[in-house]
């Protein structure tokens, strides 16, 4: 198998094109290195079955060129970021949604049979309470981030129902695993130095998955027959606090967790001052989301459970001095 994957030297994308590598696929992989890492185009030059391209999404002949005889298409690229994302509102228009639907027309001309969209669960909302998303729920996107993925998605449809392209759409709830950054990685990083955190002892619930577990359903995804026009919501399968996210993680990185018994109204009114409420909503709000229908249609169950996927990421972070350095990962099923 011949894979193309858009977003390859991001924290998913060189997980997937190491997941493939090892299966002894061809992988064509194309970044712009933006935010993606050079190292992990440099960790895989050693395979002969690798050829990586430093392109732009926009670029409809290089885009065609590089589809050419690839057999399944995965879509990662995308401005992501909240300073971008608020910043630069033409560009996470013209990348998220145009150049998506111009890498699905690309695909459609040349043949090939499907394509793997990595989406967000922020399509559906941006927190839950008491009912899980699913798939058949309404989206309700409220950033411009979510609001582009929405309309790529949307475009998608419009591409698939008019070439006859396969696209399979996959929702991740909040990603984490070796090679992981933003959020969680500052997290691992107040964890492992014993900051004492304000957080008080909230009930809140979220999904989650493992970069190992996602790369393994986005493989099922490209090769199932029920994945054919279909949106996936996917996770671990196990939600929790914030609270016990972070005793979890630092049993993980051998410490224990500390917390300031701050009130919840003080640390918002504090984030209200500083026009932080949106992170705190997030940190203190649910987000669970169902993946009844990813594991029940496509036969999925994750490889690894949430405390080994942690416990993968700890060890990253412990034994690695290059943020983006990962272990090799387990073959897919």
């Amino acid at each position: 198998m011949h894979v193309f994957v858009t977003g390859g030297a991001g924290f998913i994308g060189a997980n997937l094109v190491e997941f493939h590598l090892a299966r002894g696929d061809r992988v064509t992989a194309m970044d712009d290195l933006s935010t993606g890492i050079a190292d992990n185009v440099a960790a895989f030059s050693h395979y002969d079955t690798y050829r990586f391209e430093r392109g732009d999404i926009l670029d409809w002949r290089g885009l065609a060129g590089a589809v050419a005889s690839a057999d399944r298409i995965y879509h990662m690229a995308a401005v992501v970021g909240m300073f971008r994302v608020l910043n630069q509102p033409v560009e996470v228009t013209r990348v998220n949604v145009v150049g998506t639907e111009m890498l699905a027309n690309a695909a459609a001309m040349r043949g090939v049979r499907r394509m793997v969209f990595v989406s967000t669960s922020k399509v559906n909302g941006e927190s839950t309470s008491g009912v899980p998303f699913t798939e058949g729920a309404s989206p309700h996107p409220q950033d411009p981030y979510a609001v582009s993925k929405w309309e790529a998605e949307e475009a998608l449809r419009s591409v698939a129902a008019r070439t006859g392209l396969e696209i399979a759409i996959v929702r991740p709830p909040l990603v984490y695993g070796p090679g992981v950054h933003a959020n969680f990685l500052r997290l691992m990083k107040w964890v492992e130095r014993g900051i004492p955190l304000p957080l008080p002892d909230i009930r809140n619930r979220r999904s989650l998955i493992g970069v190992e577990n996602l790369a393994d359903f986005l493989v099922r995804c490209a090769r199932h027959p029920a994945a054919a026009n279909a949106t996936f919501l996917v996770s671990d399968g196990e939600d929790l606090s914030t609270r016990d996210l972070i005793t979890r993680l630092a049993k993980a990185l051998g410490r224990s967790a500390r917390f300031l018994p701050v009130p919840e109204l003080v640390i918002r009114f504090a984030a209200r001052l500083v026009g932080k409420e949106a992170a705190v909503d997030r940190l203190f709000g649910s987000l669970v989301i169902d993946s009844d229908t990813a594991r029940q249609s496509l036969a999925w169950k994750p490889p690894l459970s949430l405390d080994a996927g942690l416990a993968d990421t700890a060890r990253w972070y412990l034994q690695s001095s290059r943020p983006m350095a990962r272990p090799k990962p387990a073959l897919c099923q």
